[in-house]
């Protein structure tokens, strides 16, 4: 081919090229939109975040941006399966996302029923409501702590969640009585601690702890099977016992049981058979224990009382309620931890409490002195199981607490 022809034909080449690369147009690239925490799609939207005023409604909150009375109407009675609307409760967060052209249009409302539920209210093409749940982080934290004041205190002032002492107490419910805590007594605890959006929304399960309580250290390992669950200290016997230690769950011990001790308004020595628990009015009242009540009645001295009948060898009673719960009467068939009452200073009391008597064999005795039995060791078929899971727990339990 000629010298000439070659030149030519690059020459065409170059020109075509360069054609093509002056009309070829860049393709735009498209991010995947990331939705919100409640799962939807909100950029391109105006976000407004409030909380609900007593004592106002859907209407309240969504008429001013553009809903009509109608609208509500309908949200309302297709909100009747899911989520009420009447169920609106003050002081709970809502969000509401609307767009804006020439006016306002909302897209979404979101009610906020607490820190992982929430229901969304649909607006975009057919009104929908329906229920979410965010996404919840377990993560476990490992707590060992001197008590100096009281348990609940000793968390609070550490920034703990003030939640791990109610679940320590239930668990410890029948070791150890939290209304004689000491100054000296410590604790270690591993426990899962739940987040959402990264923020600790609350306490998951306590999974093993250890509580020096009076010079004697007791031991808790969380071992489940399927659906259940225990306590079981060192040797496998069951934390849960036949009695809980106190009728109420926090309070402080007022008066023990006493056989001289001065009446404060009979003006006279005389025998206390009962120890009494002082707490606020209204302050929930347990059975100890499972059984059967044989009196829900009132008397000058005991004011309202209930007497609880457990087995052939223990019976309970509870004095100076301000009133009996729900369905309490004689007969009734109550359960351990069950709520029977409530504090009060009815009948022959100077403030508000409740005197907790104890009876063994039809003999009052001292509540605190009794070792109740436990109830049934974990089974033999799965003693193997529940070593290699207490071995587990006691290696967090012994691990060095991160500062």
């Amino acid at each position: 081919m000629p010298e000439s022809n070659k030149v030519s034909i690059l020459l065409v080449i170059s020109v075509a090229l360069l054609l093509c690369n002056c009309t070829k147009k860049e393709t735009p690239q498209v991010q995947n939109p990331i939705p919100n925490s409640f799962g939807l799609y909100v950029d391109s939207l105006i976000e407004v975040h409030g909380n609900i005023n007593k004592g106002e409604t859907l209407g309240d909150l969504l008429i001013p941006h553009g809903l009509t009375d109608s609208q509500i109407h309908i949200l309302s009675q297709k909100a009747k399966e899911v989520f009420p609307v009447k169920n609106l409760k003050a002081g709970s967060e809502y969000y509401l996302y609307a767009k804006w052209d020439t006016v306002e249009t909302v897209k979404y409302f979101v009610y906020v029923q607490n820190p992982v539920e929430y229901v969304i209210f649909d607006l975009t093409d057919s009104m929908n409501i329906y229920q979410g749940k965010k996404d919840v982080v377990i993560k476990e934290r490992t707590v060992a702590k001197t008590i100096k004041n009281s348990l609940w205190q000793t968390l609070e002032s550490n920034n703990i969640d003030p939640e791990v002492a109610v679940k320590l107490s239930e668990i410890y419910a029948w070791q150890i009585d939290f209304f004689r805590i000491q100054a000296a007594d410590s604790f270690k605890v591993v426990y899962e601690e739940l987040y959402v959006d990264n923020q600790p929304t609350g306490v998951g399960k306590i999974l093993t702890a250890a509580f020096h309580h009076r010079d004697e250290d007791f031991y808790a390992f969380r071992f489940e099977k399927g659906d259940d669950y225990g306590y079981y200290d060192e040797k496998g016997l069951s934390l849960r016992k036949a009695f809980l230690k106190a009728p109420l769950k926090f309070s402080r011990i007022s008066s023990r049981y006493s056989m001289r001790r001065f009446h404060p308004i009979l003006g006279r020595v005389k025998s206390h058979l009962g120890t009494d628990y002082a707490a606020p009015y209204g302050t929930p009242i347990m059975s100890v224990g499972d059984g059967i009540v044989t009196d829900a009645s009132y008397t000058s001295g005991n004011g309202n009382y209930v007497k609880i009948r457990h087995n052939s060898t223990y019976t309970t009673q509870y004095l100076h309620m301000s009133k009996f719960a729900k369905g309490i009467k004689r007969g009734t068939t109550v359960k351990q931890g069950q709520i029977i009452g409530y504090v009060g200073s009815t009948g022959l009391a100077t403030g508000p409490h409740v005197c907790y008597r104890f009876w063994k064999n039809n003999k009052q005795v001292d509540p605190l002195r009794e070792k109740v039995p436990s109830t049934e060791p974990i089974n033999k078929n799965l003693r193997a199981e529940y070593e290699i899971i207490k071995d587990s727990l006691i290696e967090k339990l012994i691990a060095p607490v991160a500062q």
